[in-house]
């Protein structure tokens, strides 16, 4: 498959690297934490507990490991690792080899990662093992009366700290008791990004004193209801786009789709931007500090494959909207409830939520502030497990 398709190229050839970049960057006698994430995401997720471990710890060497080439290859150079590596496929022997180049003091898995070799091996080692901001539902294949395998798989794991309550009562309902309700490290993650400078020159010239739309991480699904809008409505507003998908023709055509005046991001002039109603930006890495100059988030993927992050503009205090596939994401469920995330489902529904909180600025408000109170109150998760992680090392 590699031969056909780029991404599974690198996740070919970055496996064959593995090993020589472990015997380069560890030695024997180090001392390493290990911290596996899937993906980008789940690193981010864990990165609060890694910035922890790095300032507690600063003796140990940190080796981060990914399954996914999308985390990998953004965070192979972060200099918050020591090493950074592709996890070897879990078989038995490459578990064993990995392990006895890593000899670690320590193993954190995020999320959902689950590997039954490498588990095994570190349970043969004794090796104290944490699964981190993990959330359990009962579809899994743990909680069938096949999943034995599965099962015995967590049975390595020293203890668990979990997003939600159902989550606890269902690894309770295995007889797994070594659980902590700790919440998402993911509000922890938000958090430091609303403490950071967030401060972009383009933006301020941009918005100037209009009220601004930021709408992140969108599919075509999404754009197509956001630049109807855009062309159809009379209402004065400035419109941040930050497409999913950033190569070169699906952002010109999303462009050439546009009435009025918008420009791309890498070819905006600061003195002029101002004159323009949309910026469409056609980079990665800007969004989160964008979302900081939104008076109204519209977040991306739930007309699509699925819900992108909504913790990253709750954080800054601000109303979201967002389509109808977000079951299954907690914190989205969770704001929907509590009528932070406004849910939409057609072009109509659309038009009317973002039309009532422009017209009505109390509401706006009122609906901003219960997204980041949520955020607030169920920060904390990094620091109950850095407590726990004391007691180990």
């Amino acid at each position: 498959m590699a031969l056909f398709h780029p991404k599974i190229k690198l996740f070919v050839q970055g496996r064959k690297e593995a090993f020589s970049t472990l015997k380069n960057k560890i030695q024997k006698n180090d001392k390493v934490i290990w911290v596996h994430a899937a993906s980008l995401g789940e690193f981010e997720q864990g990165l609060p507990v890694i910035e922890k471990l790095k300032s507690t710890y600063p003796s140990h060497k940190i080796l981060i490991t990914f399954f996914s080439p999308s985390g990998y290859e953004v965070k192979k150079n972060n200099e918050i690792a020591d090493a950074v590596v592709y996890l070897p496929m879990d078989t038995r022997k490459n578990a064993k080899r990995f392990l006895a180049a890593v000899n670690p003091s320590l193993a954190i898995f995020v999320k959902y990662e689950i590997w039954p070799n490498y588990l095994k091996v570190l349970k043969e080692k004794q090796v104290p093992t944490l699964l981190i901001s993990a959330i359990f539902r009962k579809e899994q294949v743990f909680f069938k009366w096949y999943g034995g395998i599965m099962r015995k798989s967590l049975k390595a794991f020293t203890h668990f700290f979990v997003q939600d309550k159902s989550s606890v009562a269902l690894l309770e309902s295995i007889k797994l008791n070594n659980v902590t309700l700790s919440g998402d490290t993911r509000f922890d993650r938000v958090s430091e990004i609303l403490e950071s400078d967030n401060n972009l020159t383009f933006m301020e010239q941009f918005k100037a004193n209009e009220t601004c739309l930021v709408a992140g991480s969108t599919w075509p699904e999404d754009e197509e209801i956001i630049v109807k809008y855009i062309n159809e409505s009379p209402k004065p507003l400035k419109v941040v786009i930050a497409p999913h998908n950033i190569n070169a023709d699906h952002i010109q055509s999303l462009k050439k789709s546009i009435l009025k005046r918008a420009v791309l991001y890498s070819e905006a002039e600061n003195d002029a931007i101002s004159a323009n109603e949309v910026i469409i930006v056609d980079t990665i890495g800007l969004l989160t500090k964008i979302y900081s100059y939104a008076d109204i988030a519209y977040v991306g993927g739930a007309f699509a494959t699925g819900l992108h992050n909504t913790l990253e503009p709750a954080v800054f205090g601000i109303p979201i909207i967002i389509g109808p596939d977000y079951k299954g994401f907690n914190e989205a469920e969770n704001l929907v409830d509590r009528a932070g995330i406004l849910v939409t489902k057609s072009y109509d529904e659309f038009t009317s939520v973002l039309d009532e909180l422009l017209g009505n600025q109390e509401l706006l408000k009122k609906t901003g502030q219960i997204n980041g109170n949520y955020v607030r109150e169920n920060k904390g998760a990094s620091v109950q497990i850095i407590a726990h992680i004391r007691t180990l090392l």
